[in-house]
């Protein structure tokens, strides 16, 4: 399971830093999210495919476990990653305040 730990992490980031640098350009939090789902998930579904090929001789010697488990971190960082990507940002935003406008007199 150590083996998946490294191209899921890549796909999460790839897709979390892609919605940050759109968020950051001015799109809402929710198109950002959803236009890098969209953009990226062709490099994350290669890396997944690439993985699972490499995997081959492996599951040939212990099981489908590890085929299981990159499928599996695939599917759930295509989905959530953009999720929790929309829900830490909208957090995230709340918590700044904008600054105090002064009084008038």
């Amino acid at each position: 399971m150590v083996v998946l730990i490294g191209p899921a992490g890549k796909n999460t980031i790839l897709l979390a830093e892609f919605a940050k640098v759109r968020g950051d350009a001015g799109l809402p939090t929710a198109e950002a999210a959803v236009e890098a789902a969209r953009l990226r998930f062709g490099a994350v579904m290669m890396t997944a495919l690439s993985f699972l090929l490499g995997a081959l001789p492996l599951v040939f010697a212990s099981g489908f476990v590890v085929v299981g488990g990159m499928v599996a971190a695939t599917v759930v960082g295509a989905v959530f990653i953009p999720v929790a990507y929309y829900v830490v940002e909208r957090v995230a935003r709340r918590r700044v305040r904008p600054p105090a406008r002064p009084r008038p007199r």
